[in-house]
């Protein structure tokens, strides 16, 4: 196993101890608490109570978008026209629940109306050819991309020929052109002055409605009512669970938590979710499962299913889309294995900084996948590729602080096309130029990456005493809540920790055991894949432990447990 690296947060200097002083009078918590609200940003008394409360009237008015009057005003002459309108989206989990927000809160008062997924392997990410031609032929005359369409200037000039225009909702980096379209609201435009610049595929589309609200003095009560929806974006998308995006997150975990959608609710039951959900759910049970249908099969499934509100039709989709996840399982299993076993076996890739492998069968629904697998292993940028229609088509993964997307940029007169964010990326090039690829992007990786960028970081927010944790700190600690980019879960150490009895190995992989300190309760500790640490365990000498805070409930009894992430033994943090 690859040794990790500690990196715990700069103690609180002279100014912002006074800060955390001033809270723990002003909200009555601990020094412990108080420092990491400090941490986080939080300087008085109203902004704690914005972080521990958030409330739908601190969402920021819509209409600063950059475009979003000229957005308003053309849905508002499509609906006065009675024009069919085509709701676009992206065939991953942004894209589909943003449409099933988009086209089921717009179809409530309009029924000039459809969407389209593109499908994966026949029309590839974003704004297709086939797509504009369908719409054509089918008489609509405007479309409404979510999550993607920023960088189609050639397809929304084509649909221009047609008399479509189109309104884009994305969050993609923009190209140096935009797209000629109606209105372009994207958050990351250069000149568009809105506050947050992190909203998902489906929050911009969110604000779109919220805006159309406001404009034609409509309740937002049934736009609020499908941060269910939102919530699954935010999460799935792995953006930054801060700001706009926090208020969003926490409602709709609430929606999740006590009336999701008929469609949620079947896929809650079918991943085998109990108790309460959180982000961390939805990224490992719901996002997949959703994520699944356009892998395997097509997007329009997973729709279909959060768009239904029949019970039994709803738990006939979610059973096929789990069938489809667990075929999704099958192939990021086996594929992962083989690209495993590239890397092992080729002498320049071990040594090398990055990772950039080709087969010409690996299934494009699960290669991103893969490239996050082969991270874990080897802890670098890495992009993995298969053949679709005669080109190279790949997905890109990086690692805590190295711009994935830059580097790709650095060659992007050996591609096709690419898009994407700091951390992933998608891209399309000739097959012919993957050796000059690898090459290239190797020695942009190798100018850029800093070595500790290497090696596998775990943030720490504190150095904690195990006589500190109490079901009252732990109550506190869990409305820091909810926890994502931006806003991770705390994690502590707790220094010269000592075994209590001896610890117990589970299936044969994972390893459970009791720590103390002294002048401390005791505590058991969970540790998933760190069984080889038993030899040393038993030796019973002191050892330092890092880890978060959880709540254990079993048979009805709630007690604190500690959620190992790394354990040193021979130094003090």
């Amino acid at each position: 196993m690859m040794e990790k690296r500690w990196l715990v947060a700069p103690q609180l200097n002279e100014e912002q101890q006074k800060i955390a002083g001033e809270l723990r009078a002003s909200i009555n918590v601990g020094e412990v608490l108080a420092t990491l609200l400090v941490q986080r940003g939080l300087t008085s008394f109203d902004e704690a109570k914005a972080f521990f409360r958030p409330d739908l009237s601190l969402l920021h008015d819509p209409f600063l978008m950059q475009d979003m009057d000229r957005a308003v005003a053309r849905l508002q002459k499509a609906f006065a026209k009675g024009e069919k309108i085509l709701v676009y989206g992206d065939y991953d989990v942004d894209g589909t629940t943003s449409v099933s927000l988009f086209y089921g809160f717009l179809s409530t008062f309009y029924d000039q109306l459809d969407y389209y997924i593109p499908d994966r392997y026949t029309e590839g990410y974003g704004v297709s050819s086939q797509s504009i031609e369908w719409a054509a032929a089918n008489g609509f005359g405007l479309i409404v991309t979510l999550d993607c369409g920023i960088k189609s200037v050639d397809k929304v000039e084509a649909a221009s020929r047609h008399g479509i225009d189109f309104i884009i909702c994305d969050h993609h980096r923009p190209g140096d052109v935009l797209p000629a379209a109606v209105a372009v609201l994207d958050p990351k435009r250069d000149d568009c002055p809105y506050p947050y610049k992190e909203l998902t595929g489906c929050g911009v589309g969110f604000k779109l409605l919220q805006a159309l609200c406001i404009a034609e003095n409509k309740d937002q009560t049934p736009l609020f009512d499908a941060l269910d929806l939102l919530v699954i974006s935010i999460a799935s998308d792995i953006v930054p669970i801060t700001g706009e995006n926090r208020i969003l997150a926490y409602y709709g975990l609430q929606r999740l938590n006590t009336s999701p959608r008929t469609g949620i609710k079947e896929l809650i039951k079918i991943a085998g979710i109990s108790g309460t959900l959180d982000i961390t759910n939805v990224v490992f049970g719901l996002g997949p499962r959703i994520n699944a249908a356009g892998r395997i099969k097509h997007a329009k499934e997973a729709v279909r299913l959060l768009l239904s509100d029949d019970q039994e039709e709803a738990e006939a989709f979610a059973e096929e889309i789990n069938h489809h996840n667990l075929d999704r399982r099958k192939f990021d299993s086996s594929i992962t294995e083989e690209a495993l076993g590239m890397i092992a076996n080729d002498d320049w890739l071990t040594q090398a900084k990055s990772t950039v492998l080709f087969k010409e069968d690996w299934h494009k629904g699960v290669i991103g996948i893969v490239a996050s697998r082969c991270i874990e292993q080897y802890h670098r940028p890495t992009i993995i590729l298969t053949q679709s229609h005669g080109k190279a088509a790949g997905s890109a993964r990086s690692v805590p602080g190295f711009d994935v997307y830059e580097a790709i940029e650095a060659c992007a007169d050996l591609l096709e096309q690419f898009g994407g964010h700091t951390f992933a990326a998608g891209l399309t090039l000739p097959v012919e130029n993957i050796p000059a690829f690898r090459k290239r992007f190797e020695e942009i990786v190798t100018s850029r990456i800093l070595a500790e960028q290497l090696i596998p970081l775990i943030n720490i927010d504190l150095v904690l005493e195990l006589k500190d944790i109490s079901p009252k700190f732990y109550n506190v600690l869990k409305q820091m809540g909810p926890f994502g980019p931006g806003n991770m879960t705390p994690v502590f150490v707790s220094n010269r920790v000592n075994i209590v009895g001896k610890p117990t190995i589970m299936k044969e992989k994972h390893i459970k055991f009791t720590v103390q300190q002294p002048g401390s309760g005791t505590f058991t500790v969970i540790a998933f894949g760190m069984a080889h640490y038993y030899a040393q365990l038993v030796k019973g000498e002191p050892f330092s432990i890092c880890y978060c805070i959880e709540e254990n409930n079993f048979r009805d009894q709630v007690s604190l447990q500690l959620f190992l992430k790394d354990i040193k033994f021979s130094e003090t943090i």
